[in-house]
């Protein structure tokens, strides 16, 4: 993790996903990608076709991307918010950036 994002996690305050279905979906999601990290480890070993590696690379990539879009929309409507109404609106918003910046970059 940027050592610059990871310091700021213990600046703001923390709004954990709670109990919901939008969580139950985030670890579904995350135990599929696991899955299918097994499965390419398999294909490794099993000295299969590159092009099919890539394309399941491609497809655990996707899927990891699907996860970081609801953790940032989370983080968006609940810690982002939460600080802005407590008057922290300027670090709140350049934290946002630097962290939209860092995973687009992925």
């Amino acid at each position: 993790m940027d050592e610059e994002v990871e310091m700021m996690e213990h600046e703001h305050s923390k709004h954990p996903i709670e109990p919901n279905a939008d969580k139950e979906r985030m670890l579904k999601r995350l135990r599929r990608v696991e899955g299918q990290i097994r499965g390419l480890q398999n294909m490794v070993q099993d000295d299969r076709y590159c092009v099919d590696i890539l394309i399941q690379i491609s497809a655990v990539q996707a899927a990891l991307k699907k996860v970081g879009y609801s953790l940032l929309e989370h983080h968006a409507k609940t810690c982002v918010v939460h600080d802005i109404k407590n008057g922290k609106e300027e670090e709140t918003l350049n934290e946002l950036m630097k962290v939209i910046d860092q995973y687009a970059k992925s």
